[in-house]
């Protein structure tokens, strides 16, 4: 069981399929906020964009699944377990099940979340 309990504004807008679009342009930063919006949600995992305002964040939690955080756009501080990571444009990292994390944006930035169970 999870007890991840941040709940991030939510765009709501249905993803269009077999169309072509960049990623980074599907998601918009809003002041003071973290904006997500659904890609893909069903029974085997998940997709979600995030659009960070500097300095807003995702507290401390952990997930029952290993998710995988690549860098869209910005800059951010990824916290795993207590180590921390500082990540840039095109880079990524997998954040295990099961163990505690944050997310910061030391700076504007746009993450793609995967999730697989």
């Amino acid at each position: 069981m999870s007890d991840f309990k941040f709940a991030p504004k939510k765009e709501n807008k249905i993803f269009p399929t077999s169309e072509v679009f960049n990623l980074t342009e599907k998601v918009t930063y809003a002041e003071g906020s973290v904006v997500s919006k659904i890609i893909i949600r069903n029974e085997r995992g998940n997709l979600t964009l995030f659009a960070f305002d500097k300095d807003e964040f995702l507290s401390e939690h952990t997930a029952p699944y290993d998710a995988i955080l690549q860098v869209l756009d910005g800059k951010c501080e990824v916290i795993i377990d207590g180590k921390s990571f500082h990540l840039l444009v095109g880079e990524s990292i997998i954040m295990p099940a099961n163990v505690r994390h944050s997310v910061m944006a030391t700076e504007k930035f746009k993450m793609l979340l995967t999730m697989i169970k």
